[in-house]
């Protein structure tokens, strides 16, 4: 062997020495002439002799000669390239696969691997056997013929858990009194009995390792930082900086899941661990079912969510005394609005609300209790619950001091604008310190209190006070109960003492409170006795899996959280609570595995062992005849001139030119012929196959309903394509897509000026619409500030859109946002008596902005079939209809422009609206 390369043959390698001797031998063919000077040689001069022979071989002729010979050596002394170095063996083999869930990762180079192991110990007549570390069996090794094990490995599958318990002790029974080589398919990752593991087969015989060079990634469970949500990657090889895209996803508001949100999570060089914020609305939030690392295909990839990050229940409970009838006076109207878009409110008696057992509790002014609400109230709170209270006249006026469910002893009376205990001017809150639950929440300027129960000076106080004035009086106390927390607001829920709750301030602290009831983790004091069911698992590939086919899981096992075939990795319930197992816990990280040295490691992908033979040999046929036709041109029997001459001829038609203009003036004729839809290419495949399908089911709707006959839609390059051909250019928004350059935004901008219409779709109106601080809005504001696009509104309800063909007043699609904006109405349009509309401009709007994916909603398939999903049942096929319809008005409107707001249709415009 010469480093990767061996011969079959190497004693022909010899021959190479004859080389120098062949080299003189065709130095010396053909011999140098005699030279003679004649002077009748001038009558020869301007003559051209056919044949020729020169009178010494050239240079590079003989070099190639030599290179031919050389190859024909070579070759026929059969180089291979990396050659297997493969010792036959003897005796039982053992195959050993950890099979955890970071084999996952590259599997079908794992089994492939495995199965060429098997093949080879069939070739030397081995038998062999199989064992899986992450599910282990628990009789003895059975030996069999290793081919007979061969149809076996597809049927494998990566578990996801790592191998667990006493390892050892489960491979020792199996092994008991046998010798046997191993081969170790290792997933790369170091586990607590690796090493006692590794030298137990090492004392059975020979070890050798396999195990994968591509880097194993996981995720850590999501936890709260704050109001946001932060998740964190982590890796076992710490070399080199490297970039992972994590993405949450869950359901959008029709059932159907996609990707959410997405973020980018940097591994710096040398680090292990990459934390993602996520700062996410709280609607958003509450769907999210997992977080994912895109490309990576492990259950260690997959972080599930449960409760954590659900939305919260909480109980609403006030006194009524009947002067609280108005909505504006009562404390529970503000608490309402607050907490609605967050939480699940729960009203009735304080009874009814702790057998409910909510995670929050609000009680807005109430000073009393009786002795056994008090003690339920107690219990309640010690398991974990949080009481929030809110100050009032009530409360100000009870005996409090000795109340044990109020953080902090109160003063009598309280503090007010213009009382015996008063200040001169309402007071603005300070700043929220670090420790405060509240920390980096921003103060508005119009918040000041007026009134408040004040605390009575205490040792305790400045450690319980997680919200001052500005003065420094406490305005917000809490103290620690058990488990539990109680919290006091010392000013009303409603705006008769502060201004607290008309702010968005008073929203943002429910929610950060509300956050603190996040469940702890599992304890098994508080889980024994209990059964929990499995619903979703995963697999080793980290996919999610429905679980009705496994039994119930014992508190005591869930609290353990060791995972294996009898606790897998998934979500449970018990009763009203979800709680997701995952394969990474809280703080766990993961290691390379590290061998003794005297193990031999190998990767799981070797180099292909190679035969050279055929391409030398060709190689020198191919050299020797050129040397064959270098030698007729050198004779003068062979010319080149002509056939390049005409290989010049060729290449300088400039067919392709040609090719380009006959295909732009043809896409010019289709364009111009008949009425033409067309979509922008953003680059994106999928998104374009969508617009297309959007198209077509919108021009077959054209086609059934009114005179237009449109033709097949058209994809536009805004780089090359001319725009003037179409009426309509339809344009959705995707985050990544690339900015046109300025010579295109000249030509959008003369398409615009020139009668065009370009429909932005952003897609997103199921999470936010026109102007909102979504990644397609923020897209589409950086694609349009190029343009020159006038002022724009919302669609007012006597545009032209709203009755072109049929009469409409909302513009759904997939999504049913009616955030949809077009050019606004002239400042001077009045309201004409009598009639139902504006006179408004005369034109055509040059865009259209909206985010309810009308494409989506448009797509059909060549029998007329809707393609995508638009809602539920019938509900969801009348949405369908309707966006089909404000498409149909849309394209009219492009073509007719404000023909029907033209003083001759309004008869019958007022008899079809009913005036």
């Amino acid at each position: 062997m010469i480093s990767n390369l061996a011969f079959t043959t190497p004693l022909l390698l010899v021959a190479l020495v004859a080389l120098p001797i062949l080299w003189w031998l065709l130095r010396a063919v053909p011999p140098a002439p005699i030279k003679r000077r004649f002077p009748g040689i001038a009558l020869l001069l301007g003559l051209k002799d056919d044949e020729s022979q020169t009178d010494t071989t050239p240079w590079w002729l003989l070099l190639l000669r030599m290179l031919a010979i050389a190859g024909l050596i070579v070759g026929f002394a059969g180089p291979i390239l990396n050659p297997e170095n493969r010792q036959p063996g003897d005796g039982p083999l053992l195959v050993v696969m950890d099979a955890s869930w970071a084999s996952a990762r590259d599997w079908p180079a794992r089994t492939a691997r495995v199965e060429t192991v098997l093949a080879e110990a069939s070739r030397d007549g081995r038998p062999a056997a199989l064992m899986k570390l992450s599910d282990p069996q628990a009789d003895a090794l059975n030996f069999v013929a290793a081919d007979a094990l061969i149809p076996q490995i597809a049927g494998l599958a990566p578990d996801a858990w790592f191998p667990a318990g006493n390892l050892v002790d489960q491979v020792e029974q199996v092994t008991e009194g046998a010798t046997f080589d191993t081969v170790w398919f290792s997933d790369g990752l170091d586990h607590p009995a690796r090493a006692d593991v590794a030298a137990l087969f090492e004392g059975k015989g020979t070890l050798k390792v396999i195990q994968s060079a591509r880097p194993a990634y996981a995720l850590r469970p999501a936890r709260f930082e704050g109001s946001d949500v932060a998740i964190t990657a982590i890796r076992a090889n710490s070399d080199d900086a490297r970039e992972l895209t994590l993405t949450a996803r869950g359901p959008d508001p029709s059932g159907v899941e996609q990707d959410l949100a997405r973020a980018t999570a940097t591994f710096a060089a040398g680090e292990t661990e990459a934390e993602v914020v996520l700062a996410l609305p709280t609607e958003l939030r509450n769907r999210i079912r997992r977080f994912e690392i895109s490309g990576v295909r492990s259950a260690g990839a997959v972080s599930l969510t449960d409760d954590a990050l659900k939305r919260r229940e909480v109980g609403l409970l006030a006194s009524n005394d009947g002067q609280e009838a108005q909505d504006l006076l009562s404390p529970l109207y503000y608490l309402r609005r607050a907490l609605v878009p967050t939480a699940d409110l729960i009203d009735g008696t304080l009874e009814d609300m702790l057998l409910a057992s909510p995670d929050v509790l609000i009680m807005a002014d109430i000073a009393t209790l009786s002795p056994e609400e008090t003690g339920a109230l107690t219990d309640w709170i010690d398991e974990g619950g949080l009481l929030v209270r809110f100050a009032g006249p009530r409360t100000a006026a009870s005996d409090v001091e000795s109340d044990a469910l109020i953080p902090v002893r109160l003063r009598a009376g309280g503090r007010s604008v213009g009382g015996a205990m008063s200040w001169g001017e309402p007071k603005a809150l300070r700043a929220f310190t670090r420790d405060s639950p509240f920390f980096g929440l921003a103060l508005p300027d119009d918040v000041t209190v007026t009134s408040q129960v004040v605390a009575q000076p205490d040792p305790d106080l400045a450690e319980r006070t997680i919200a001052s004035l500005a003065d420094g009086t406490p305005l917000v106390t809490r103290k620690q109960l058990g488990d539990g927390q109680i919290v006091l607001f010392h000013v009303t829920a409603n705006a008769e003492w502060s201004t607290l709750p008309l702010s968005g301030l008073f929203v943002q602290m429910l929610e950060r409170l509300a956050i603190s009831t996040r469940p702890a983790e599992l304890a098994i004091g508080d889980l024994a006795g209990t059964t929990w069911e499995p619903e979703d698992v995963l697999d080793g590939f980290g996919r999610v899996r429905n679980a009705d086919a496994l039994p119930g899981v014992s508190g005591e096992a869930m609290a353990d959280q060791v995972l294996g075939p009898d606790l897998r990795p998934g979500l449970y319930s018990n009763d009203d609570r979800r709680v997701a197992l995952n394969v990474i816990s809280s703080g766990q990280s993961i290691a390379p595995a590290i061998w003794p040295a005297s193990v031999t490691v190998e990767g799981i992908v070797t180099a292909e062992e190679t035969p050279l033979a055929g391409l030398l040999l060709t190689a020198a046929m191919a050299l020797l005849l050129l040397d064959i036709l270098a030698s007729l041109w050198l004779g003068g029997r062979l010319s080149f001139k002509k056939p390049l001459t005409a290989m010049v001829a060729v290449l300088a038609l400039g067919l392709p030119h040609h090719a380009d203009a006959q295909v732009e003036e043809t896409r010019a004729l289709e364009a111009t012929s008949e009425v033409v839809l067309a979509y922008v290419k953003t680059g994106d495949d999928t998104l374009d196959r969508v617009s297309r399908q959007g198209l077509e089911g919108l021009s077959f709707s054209l086609f059934r309903r009114t005179s237009v006959e449109p033709s097949s839609p058209i994809q536009v390059d805004l780089e090359t394509d001319e725009l003037s051909f179409f009426p309509i250019l339809y344009w959705p928004i995707t985050e990544d897509q690339p900015t046109p350059s300025s010579a295109a935004y000249a030509k959008l901008n003369r398409y615009l000026r020139t009668g065009g219409m370009i429909v932005f779709d952003t897609r997103d109106g199921n999470i936010g619409g026109f102007g909102s601080s979504t990644p397609m809005g923020r897209k589409l504001q950086s694609l349009a500030r190029p343009l020159d696009i006038p002022a724009l509104e919302p669609v007012p309800a006597d545009h032209v859109l709203t009755r072109t063909f049929y009469l409409l007043q909302d513009f759904p699609g997939r999504h049913a946002n009616n955030s949809v904006w077009v050019e606004s109405a002239p400042a001077d349009a009045e309201q004409v008596d009598g009639l139902p509309f504006r006179n408004l401009n005369d034109g055509v709007t040059p865009v259209l902005i909206g985010g309810n994916d009308w494409a989506s909603a448009w797509a059909r398939d060549e029998n007329g079939r809707p393609l995508y999903p638009v809602g539920r049942g019938f509900g969801g096929e009348r949405q369908r209809e309707m966006a089909v319809r404000f498409g149909v008005n849309l394209v009219m409107h492009v073509l007719t422009g404000n023909y029907k707001s033209d003083q001759v249709h309004v008869p019958a415009l007022l008899d079809r609206l009913g005036n």
